[in-house]
Order: structure tokens, then C-alpha cells, then sequence
């Protein structure tokens, strides 16, 4: 017995050191281990940021796509030949204007901290906006990109109206009303929808939680709205509506939809501030609803003029990029064909009927198109939001709650609503006080012997066309003239119909 205790004895002894050992380097491989799942989660993260900024950099520019080359040319087929660059000049500016007024007072004035209507100016000059994120608006992309990408909003926006008062006014009062709208108009209506503590605000605890993904209000009520006071106050082009002025150039029109089209995608999917599943969603609504339109617009333009048109078709597109732009993020793939179907006939009627019947002159439709389809989209984005597709309503506890009338919540249709008339109501008194401004000290509309000349000469000195022929090929074309009697030459017929398309 003896025997074996000895021997228990030492085996003890023996495996005490082991075990001692054990207890000693267990802890440090344990930390070895949470350091390496530690450096393992950042380099995830990294990852995830970096995939971000770069989609947002690249809808940053898709963004920006719309506004030049985009726009520049679907407003600058539309008008006359004699104001085509005149019209591409207004977009072209605004990309520089609105960039400088953006960086100096714009963003502070949108996005920075301040009450439930305008931001704060504790970010004036883009003060504390650098490389590091700003957890409330986007926790992966620094905040200088996201600055960024909202200033490609502010640019496109004021550019909308000018469709509106195209063809008439000097291009010196263009620039200051749009630097006085982007800072009294955009800006406050920026805030409280999408800023900190704006009234608006559904992700931040607005008063009124408004479901304005991309901005339906922000953009495109507002410019409508501000476009259809822009052209009653100035008044009709001469000849309008007595004279025919159908677009110059429809195939700069095309080129400037599809280029539209394609920046929509960063318009949209990128406002989800992330390269994830959201995008993906609000990639989805945003084509879905754009392709219906069109086939809503040129069905209803079918059926009353017994043809379908290219500037219908384009203009259908159009209507249903702006009705998707607040549902985007918040419906699914089926109901943003509805919206598009729904806001193509509806924006087809506000232009073909509703204009003739008041008979004020929106030269491009900006009202028909953007205000009418920007309320449309607004109010059906309350019907249709689904919280599957974005959970943005929650309880103390995390429960998700219904986003949108047909889950149950009826309420958020009226929500839409106050923000639809908040932002007309704000569109209305903002642009009307600035034109009366504007015009007191400097004047509005070109003189009548300008808009007869064009303003690409009156206001530029320059022509967007040059389709004389050089002095010894004109003679030479007259001599064919009249040696053949009334048999035209090929060249001058060419020549007599591009001068006359449009004065």
C-alpha cells in the first residue's frame, strides 16, 4: 500500500509542473487569439468603408453626369436653335456657381447642426468636414464624400428651373437668383429633411417623419414648384403660344435622357449612403419605375394624338425617375412600377392638359414634369413603403413597425403630405421674394430685341450653329439655281431646312 502512494506521490509531482504550465499560457494564447480576431474585424471594416466611398465617389459623379451632360442637353434640345447655348450654359454654370456657394455656406446651412428648419454655421468654409465620418449621416464614408456627394444634389437641383424661364432671362440675373434660391430655398428644405434635428427628418426623429429617400420634396417639388412661379412671373415668351417652338434638336434631347437615365442610378441607389443591399433595392425601383413610365406617358400620348412620340417617350422616362426618387429605398420592385405607371400618365396629362387649359408658358415643363411628379411620387411613397425593404420605423424596444399605409400605417400618408406642402409653400415665398429682389435691382427678362435675336447671340455673342455656306460655294450654288429654273440643288434644300428648324 505504501508502494502505491509513493508511486501516487510522484506522479503528482510529476504533472504539477505541466498543469501549473497549462494555467500560465492559457491566458496568453487566449489573447493572442482576441488580438488577431480584433486586427481581423478592423481589416473587415476597412474593407466595407473603402467598398463604400468608392460607390459613393461614383455616384458622386453620376450625379454630377446629370447635371452636364445630362441636362446641358435634354434642356438644350428642347429650345430653339437660336438659345441652345444660352440653355446648356445655365446647367454649365450652376456646376461652378452652386459648387463655390456649396462650400463656403451651403452645406453648414443643410447639414450642420442648427434647429428644426436650417442648419447651424458652425461648418462655414467646410469647418471640421475631413476624412473622418459623421455617425448620423453615414458611418463608413468620410464626411468630406458625403459632403460631396449632397453638393452634386445642389447643383442639379437649381439647374431644373432654369427649363422653366428658358429663353428669356439675362443670364447675370440667372446667376444671382440661384445663388439667393440655393441658400433661402434648397438648403432649409435640405435640413429638415434629411439634416440633424430637421423637422422632417424620419431617421433622426423629425416632428413630421417624412419618407424622402432620394429627395422627392428636396429636389424636385421645389424646383417644380419654384419653376411654375419663375414663369408666371415672367411672363410668356413673344409669339407663345400663337407661334409654333418645337425643340431644335431632338437627338440632343435623347442623348441627354438616356444620360439622365444612367445618372439616376447614383441619384438614387447611391443616396443609401452604402454599397449594400439597400443600394441594390433602390438600383431595382429606380429602373423598374422609369421603364413603365414611359410606357405610361406614350400609351396616354398614343391614344390622343393616334402616334407616339421620342420627346414623349423621353419625357416619360423623365416623370418616372422623379416619382421613384423618394420611394426608391423604401418600396419593392412591384410597386415601383405602379408608382412609374401612375406618375407617366399623370405628368403626360399635367403637361398636355392642365398647361393648355391655365396656358402659362413652363418653355421646358419643369413644373409639369418635376413638381407634378415630384408631389406624386411623395404621396405614393406613403402608400407604398414597405418596411422589408427598409426597417427605418422602430420602438423603444426594436421592434419594427409598419412604414407605409398598406401595412397599416395610414398616418405616414399625411406625413407626406405636410411635407409636400411644406416644401411648395416654401418654394412659393422664397422664389417669389427673390424675383421681386432680383428684378428691383438689376432686372429679370432680356430686352424684346434680345429674345427676337436669341440670347445665345445677345447674351453670349456667340452661335451654338454655323450653317453658312462660304461665300464662293453660296454663288456657285445660286448659279446652279438658276441655270436649272425651280430645280433646287441638294446642297440648298439641305441648307433652307436646318435654317429652318427653329428662328
Amino acid at each position: 500500500m505504501s508502494k502505491f502512494l509513493r508511486c501516487l506521490l510522484a506522479f503528482f509531482f510529476l504533472c504539477s509542473p505541466i498543469v501549473l504550465l497549462a494555467q500560465t499560457t492559457a491566458p496568453t494564447h487566449t489573447d493572442a487569439q482576441s488580438d488577431r480576431i480584433a486586427k481581423l474585424e478592423q481589416q473587415i471594416a476597412d474593407s466595407k468603408g473603402s467598398a463604400d466611398n468608392a460607390w459613393m465617389l461614383m455616384s458622386s459623379a453620376l450625379v454630377l453626369l446629370m447635371t452636364g451632360p445630362g441636362l446641358a442637353l435634354f434642356y438644350g434640345g428642347l429650345v430653339r436653335k437660336k438659345n441652345v447655348l444660352a440653355t446648356m450654359m445655365q446647367s454649365f454654370a450652376l456646376m461652378a456657381v452652386v459648387t463655390v456657394v456649396w462650400a463656403i455656406v451651403g452645406y453648414s446651412l443643410s447639414f450642420g447642426e442648427g434647429n428644426s428648419f436650417i442648419g447651424g454655421l458652425h461648418n462655414l468654409f467646410l469647418h471640421g468636414v475631413g476624412a473622418q465620418p459623421d455617425p448620423d449621416y453615414a458611418a463608413t464614408i468620410p464626411a468630406q464624400t458625403f459632403m460631396v456627394y449632397q453638393l452634386m444634389f445642389a447643383i442639379i437641383t437649381p439647374a431644373l428651373i432654369t427649363g422653366a424661364f428658358a429663353e428669356r432671362m439675362k443670364f447675370s440675373a440667372m446667376v444671382v437668383f440661384m445663388v439667393l434660391w440655393s441658400a433661402i430655398v434648397y438648403s432649409p428644405m435640405a435640413h429638415m429633411v434629411w439634416g440633424k434635428g430637421g423637422l422632417l427628418n424620419a431617421a433622426l426623429g423629425g416632428r413630421f417623419p417624412m419618407l424622402d429617400f432620394a429627395g422627392g420634396t428636396v429636389v424636385h417639388v421645389t424646383s417644380g414648384v419654384s419653376a411654375l412661379v419663375c414663369a408666371l412671373y415672367l411672363g410668356r415668351r413673344i409669339g407663345y403660344p400663337r407661334q409654333a417652338m418645337p425643340p431644335h434638336s431632338m437627338v440632343l434631347s435623347f442623348i441627354g435622357a438616356c444620360l439622365l437615365w444612367v445618372g439616376w442610378f447614383g441619384f438614387n441607389a447611391g443616396s443609401a449612403l452604402s454599397a449594400g443591399s439597400l443600394a441594390t433595392s433602390a438600383f431595382v425601383a429606380t429602373h423598374f419605375a422609369a421603364a413603365t413610365a414611359v410606357i405610361g406617358w406614350v400609351t396616354a400620348e398614343w391614344l390622343r394624338n393616334g402616334k407616339p412620340s421620342a420627346l414623349g417617350a423621353i419625357s416619360g422616362a423623365v416623370a418616372g425617375l422623379v416619382a421613384i426618387t423618394p420611394a426608391a429605398g423604401f418600396v419593392t420592385p412591384m410597386a415601383a412600377l405602379g408608382i412609374g405607371a401612375i406618375a407617366g400618365v399623370f405628368c403626360y396629362l399635367m403637361v398636355a392638359h392642365v398647361k393648355a387649359r391655365f396656358g402659362y408658358d413652363d418653355s421646358l415643363d419643369a413644373f409639369g414634369v418635376h413638381g407634378a411628379g415630384g408631389t406624386i411620387g411623395a404621396l405614393l411613397t406613403g402608400v407604398f413603403a414597405s418596411s422589408a425593404v427598409n426597417p427605418i420605423f422602430k420602438d423603444a424596444s426594436g421592434r419594427v413597425l409598419a412604414s407605409g399605409a398598406l401595412e397599416g400605417n395610414t398616418h405616414q400618408f399625411v406625413n407626406q403630405a405636410i411635407g409636400v406642402a411644406i416644401a411648395a409653400a416654401l418654394a412659393v415665398v422664397g422664389t417669389l421674394a427673390i424675383l421681386k429682389f432680383v428684378d428691383a435691382v438689376m432686372g429679370l427678362r432680356v430686352p424684346e430685341d434680345h429674345e427676337i435675336q436669341g440670347l445665345d447671340l445677345s447674351q453670349h455673342g456667340e452661335e451654338g450653329y454655323d450653317w453658312e455656306l462660304p461665300v464662293p460655294a453660296a454663288a456657285a450654288a445660286f448659279s446652279q439655281v438658276a441655270a436649272h429654273g425651280s430645280g433646287l440643288p441638294r446642297e440648298i434644300s439641305r441648307i433652307d431646312a436646318q435654317a429652318a428648324m427653329g428662328d
